[in-house]
């Protein structure tokens, strides 16, 4: 029996357990909207901006482990998408993108908003899929799905011609493939069992690609049984809990000294589902590129990641929680206790640096104060969500994330995150704590989606440092040219963003004095029945967590 083009899209995504699809409304694609308006089991998710709709699509799928799903039409509006394709490739989570195209009868004559994808996407997707005859259309989906969890996770894009969704097919529709997951070799668990005997101050990182059902216990009993200190990588903080006396630090972007001369005495570096990038090898010193100071063992999905950059000593193709239950299936060391020293000194370290003390600040709120209060409301399964500027670097430093948490930003560091990820975690955990945190300038970027947190029931709290400037970009400026103005290039002029928040119909909580945080806080938490906007304004001479303006 024949069916529309649009209606086997539909199928062939509910097909892949499709459940939630992220848009903003565009003509060249009104034939797939109307199919999916029959899929009562696909909810659409009408958002304000594409890039906040494709934010909110990457977040879904690093909360599912399968592919996010973003529609948008041709032109503008995958251009502005496209911070999104951008963040999922760098971040390696899956993500497939609809596009809609001109009709097909007018390729190649620069019709109304007509571009050519496969150019234009090459260096952010893993593939671009034009879908020209009907009988591709289902096929599509499905290469679509197993690209983008396949491997080094990362975004595809499917291109829909405008006219092609009211073609008729009978080809059935095609079922997903199977999810392959590489597995460490016996004699690489053998040579990593004999690493790992011999070295006395090992350091295994784990990031991005420790993903899986109940994961994160078993790497625990891997690091108590074998005496190893674990460590999250940048903008992963959640895959180990920050209280465990194995926890060995936090390797995000400019570890602290003491903590990093600590770890550069390591004798064996394991990076565990890591990439490994310039944020966290602290622009390829540690460990150096092209080869590395110290034996380093690399273990990802994916043969054409391993040694791209550096040269591992054993590099080991696998899903990090196979080589993690291959290890807990082995005798761990008989003198793996050697290593107790080791390991209690580098979470010491930890534990001091994330001690909850600051310095008051003259000019605004130190946001370490906002920080480790909204730390003290966090439940046990909160979902916190960061846009990229140096106001991270707080809840890095001060939040010490448990088992159950999650927690969702750009790692490649895009503004614009944080308030499209917290709606996305809104929606696909209705009743969950969702806590956002963005500066002044990430807060205009996607801020707007305040209107579909409000349109489908999300009620996170939006927690904005208001320093009025780009705090980043001031910081990187004083650094390279000491003494020399950089306000004309960072200022902001901002709204009032309580006022702002309560035109969306969001409550909106105003906080100008250090003494007033805790019933600020307090406050922002006990609302449940609408989004809340906590305005702080915040220090510009406290830089980050780290650094303060002399």
């Amino acid at each position: 029996m024949s069916k529309t083009v649009a209606r086997v899209l539909a199928e062939s995504l509910k097909a892949h357990d499709v459940d939630l699809v992220y848009c903003v409304p565009g003509e060249s694609y009104l034939g797939l909207t109307d199919a999916l308006s029959d899929m009562n089991s696909i909810r659409l998710a009408v958002c304000r901006h594409e890039g906040g709709a494709a934010f909110m699509a990457v977040a879904d799928g690093r909360m599912r482990d399968r592919a996010g799903v973003c529609v948008v039409s041709r032109g503008p509006g995958l251009s502005n998408a496209m911070l999104g394709l951008h963040t999922a490739f760098h971040d390696a989570t899956p993500l497939v993108m609809l596009i809609g195209q001109v009709e097909r009868k007018d390729y190649g004559r620069l019709a109304l908003q007509e571009q050519n994808y496969s150019r234009l996407l090459s260096d952010v997707t893993k593939s671009v899929i034009e879908v020209n005859e009907p009988e591709m259309a289902s096929e599509a989906i499905a290469r679509a799905f197993h690209l983008a969890e396949s491997g080094t996770p990362g975004p595809v894009a499917v291109v829909l011609p405008e006219d092609i969704f009211a073609d008729e097919t009978d080809v059935p529709i095609d079922q997903p493939r199977p999810r392959v997951y590489p597995g460490p070799r016996p004699e690489d668990l053998e040579r990593l069992a004999d690493m790992l005997a011999k070295a006395e101050r090992p350091l295994v990182w784990v990031g991005g690609g420790l993903i899986g059902e109940s994961v994160t216990d078993d790497l625990r009993r891997l690091a108590e049984t074998w005496m190893l200190p674990v460590s999250p990588t940048h903008r992963r903080p959640c895959h180990f809990d920050a209280a465990h006396p194995n926890y060995g630090g936090y390797m995000g972007i400019r570890v602290p000294k003491p903590l990093l001369d600590e770890m550069k005495k390591a004798d064996l570096l394991i990076a565990l589902g890591e990439r490994i990038t310039d944020s966290v090898s602290q622009s390829y010193t540690f460990p150096t590129a092209p080869q590395p100071q110290l034996p380093l063992v690399h273990v990802w999905p994916d043969p054409n990641e391993i040694g791209r950059v550096w040269r591992p000593d054993l590099g080991i193709v696998s899903d990090p929680q196979a080589l993690i239950r291959g290890l807990l299936a082995r005798t761990p060391p008989a003198d793996a206790a050697k290593r107790s020293g080791w390991v209690a000194g580098l979470h010491a370290i930890h534990r001091k640096l994330m001690a909850p003390e600051w310095e008051a600040t003259s000019d605004g709120i130190n946001f370490a104060a906002v920080v480790v209060e909204i730390g003290k409301h966090l439940a046990p399964d909160a979902i916190v969500t960061s846009d990229a500027g140096n106001f991270s670097s707080f809840i890095h430093r001060y939040i010490g994330f448990r088992p159950g948490q999650t927690f969702l930003a750009s790692v490649v560091g895009a503004m614009g995150a944080g308030m499209p990820m917290a709606v996305a975690g809104g929606l696909r955990f209705p009743g969950r704590q969702v806590v956002a945190f963005a500066g002044d300038g990430g807060a205009l970027m996607t801020g707007n989606e305040i209107a579909t947190a409000r349109q489908y029931g999300a009620n996170p709290i939006l927690v904005i440092s208001d320093n009025s400037m780009y705090g980043t970009i001031g910081m990187h400026h004083e650094m390279r040219y000491p003494g020399r103005p950089y306000v004309n290039a960072t200022r902001l002029t901002n709204p009032d963003f309580a006022m702002w928040a309560r035109s969306f119909g969001a409550e909106g909580i105003t906080l100008t004095a250090a003494a007033d945080v805790p019933d600020a806080v307090r406050r922002a938490f006990a609302v449940k029945d609408k989004p809340v906007v906590l305005h702080v304004h915040t220090s510009a001479d406290q830089m980050s967590a780290w650094r303060r303006r002399a």
